[in-house]
């Protein structure tokens, strides 16, 4: 694959995390590893003592101790840590080697002023919130949803529900209220904590209406708390409390309600594009061990270190960034329109909290690139060491923009995993170079493989993304799914025992991996498959192109079938013979004949999720004549509008004979 753009330092084993967790193992278990292959090696291989390796050497608090490390290596069924009973929210206020007056929340946003709470005031607060939700009838396995975005009370309510053992749930406030109630009728909370509304840029958005449509679609809810964000000085709803009453003083001590390992956390959710969103139950011990692992050994994350990732309450890395403290690292919130007065604006911020690592989408990355931005000649990046990105692969120009234009010295990890494990399976690690276009490596304990059709492992070809031994941080289970049938049928249909995660992988000798899009979205033509993701880099890396989503509609008959690219132009443009043609020239080059398209249509915006994914296998539905509110979920969509112009499509295509094939 690409150039090596960044090379670990000599002394890297004695300056990160890693080194001194490899010290550590030969200390403790007698356990020497020459390089990280070796190591991944042994830690996808002895689950048992790997995982209790981290337990062990991040210092766990548990209230009883486990009687082994797992009892079952087969899944889907498999026992974590049998026994143990803890607390996320325990663990991760212990906030190691921060003193009470260190910050550890700084919040940023577009609709209040800055705020920065120490560890201390954090403890606080949680402590405060913990009583207020005990005082309405909270307890261990009831839920608790916030309508809210990320700012310190969205954090604070999320501690302080792990803490009593009740479970949490998000979503942020620009879904729509069928989206939310989609997704918290499955669960019936208890409790509702929403905000009236928030600032997006210089754009306020009242959601006092949506709130009130939520709270009379879920007749579960016993108590509604108000937070007046976009008016402090505005009434709550009519029965709601006030945050402020919630979290009024109050002598009641800081305890933590000891759980199971695998006691419910929060649920996250899959996108629900089609269908309702699956309700994916994450534990407590397991999304604890997973994120000591990920934040300390793998993004060297610890105190001293400011952990900013821009993303919203309804999207996990919101849930990822906020385990940081359990590193000892600062976590930087920010709520607002990225791209507000202008897409410098997070670089500025990552100056201003003196950010260490900055972590974005791949989309970010390459609108920045795209708009001739230089980070470091617009903000002071020199605190920053390490840049994360994920949420769709990025291409190799994407990485020799960040060393090119924010800086040469610092780390570049692109990872890719997913909501259903609350973390990455491929990332990056201090002790490897980064290629450029390349995934660095497989995360300790993630036994990733790419599989061929006939379900045989391959390196250095393309093959469908596997997990082939558990995780601790695998889900729970679903909500509501007594016998786990929905669970096993998400992920152990294709691969009986073995974990399909839905993404086409290629794995190198040296470990490297590049992941190409969504295995239900691939291009299949004349029996090559092709992925999405190198198509978009070479068409929106045209000037002319803000955004595109290609289809390919398969040939009932085995024939090459059609290829039809839909592009969204720059201001102004309209789509000719003159851009086609160089659109499938450039395809050519850059990739090869088979990628050239049948067709190039212009529309006015691609269908994304609330959280920016294209909508690739929902589009292909409507171009083979499903109706639209079958084939997506409108309130799952950022603009549930755009897909009016494929049914519309859809339907000249069949009003003029054209094929749309099966």
């Amino acid at each position: 694959m690409g150039d090596v753009l960044w090379t670990p330092p000599a002394d890297v084993r004695e300056r990160s995390r890693i080194g001194d967790y490899l010290r550590w193992l030969a200390e403790h278990r007698g356990l020497e590893f020459a390089d990280y292959d070796a190591l991944w090696q042994w830690s996808v291989t002895d689950l048992d003592a790997f995982w209790r390796s981290v337990w062990d050497h991040f210092g766990v608090v548990a209230h009883t101790e486990p009687t082994a490390t797992l009892t079952d290596p087969a899944m889907p069924g498999t026992r974590w840590f049998p026994g143990a009973t803890l607390n996320y929210a325990e663990n991760v206020l212990r906030m190691p080697g921060l003193g009470d007056d260190d910050p550890v929340v700084i919040a940023y946003g577009q609709t209040r002023a800055p705020e920065t709470l120490t560890a201390a005031e954090l403890r606080e607060r949680v402590r405060r919130v913990a009583a207020g939700l005990r005082r309405l009838g909270v307890g261990p396995g009831d839920r608790v949803a916030a309508y809210a975005p990320n700012i310190p009370e969205t954090y604070v309510l999320l501690l302080a529900t792990a803490g009593l053992g009740a479970v949490f749930s998000s979503c942020a406030p620009e879904f729509g209220t069928r989206s939310v109630t989609d997704r918290w009728r499955q669960i019936e909370p208890k409790v509702l904590v929403a905000v009236d509304g928030y600032r997006y840029g210089d754009k306020p958005v009242d959601r006092r209406a949506e709130v009130a449509a939520i709270r009379a679609a879920l007749p579960s809810l016993e108590h509604t708390v108000a937070i007046a964000y976009l008016d402090p000085a505005g009434d709550p709803p009519q029965g709601a409390i006030p945050w402020a009453e919630l979290a009024a003083p109050t002598d009641e001590p800081l305890a933590f309600v000891p759980v199971p390992f695998d006691h419910p956390l929060y649920v996250l959710y899959s996108s629900g594009t089609t269908g309702l969103p699956k309700p994916i139950v994450h534990g407590h011990g397991g999304i604890l061990l997973e994120h000591l692992k990920m934040l300390a050994l793998h993004h060297d994350l610890g105190p001293g270190d400011r952990f900013l990732w821009f993303t919203t309450t309804g999207w996990m890395m919101w849930n990822f960034l906020v385990s940081g403290p359990a590193v000892g690292a600062a976590i930087v919130l920010f709520d607002g329109n990225p791209g507000h007065p202008d897409l410098g604006g997070l670089w500025r911020l990552a100056e201003v909290t003196g950010t260490t690592y900055f972590g974005t989408s791949a989309p970010f990355l390459l609108a920045c690139r795209k708009a001739g931005l230089v980070p470091r000649e617009i903000a002071d990046l020199s605190a920053l060491r390490g840049v994360g990105s994920t949420g769709a692969p990025l291409p190799a120009e994407g990485f020799t923009w960040v060393y090119e234009t924010v800086g040469d010295a610092l780390q570049l990890q692109s990872l890719s995993g997913g909501t259903d494990v609350c973390t990455g399976f491929v990332g990056g690690v201090p002790l490897l170079p980064v290629h450029a276009g390349e995934i660095t490596c497989r995360a300790l304990g993630a036994k990733v493989e790419a599989r061929s059709a006939d379900g045989t492992p391959v390196v250095g070809e393309l093959g469908e993304l596997v997990i082939t031994a558990p995780m601790p941080s695998m889900p729970v289970g679903f909500w509501n799914d007594p016998d786990g049938a929905r669970y096993r049928e998400a992920y152990f249909d294709v691969y009986p025992g073995v974990w399909r995660h839905g993404d086409w992988i290629t794995i190198n000798d040296r470990g490297g991996c590049v992941i190409t899009g969504r295995s239900d979205a691939t291009l299949n033509r004349g029996g090559v498959r092709l992925g999405t993701a190198e198509f978009y880099s070479v068409v929106e890396g045209l000037d002319e192109v803000v955004d595109s989503v290609v289809v390919h509609l398969e040939d009932d008959e085995g024939g090459a079938g059609e290829l039809l690219l839909f592009v969204v132009l720059a201001g102004g443009l309209e789509l000719d013979d003159d851009l086609r043609r160089k659109i499938c020239r450039e395809l050519r080059t850059a990739l090869s004949p088979r990628h050239v398209p049948d067709e190039i249509h212009q529309v006015r915006a691609v269908p994304r999720t609330l959280s920016a994914k294209k909508l690739e296998v929902p589009v292909k539905k409507i171009l083979t004549g499903t109706p639209v509110d079958n084939a997506a979920a409108r309130g799952a969509l950022a603009n549930p509008e755009s897909l009016t112009a494929f049914a519309a499509f859809a339907q000249r295509r069949s009003e003029s004979g054209s094929p749309t094939p099966a």
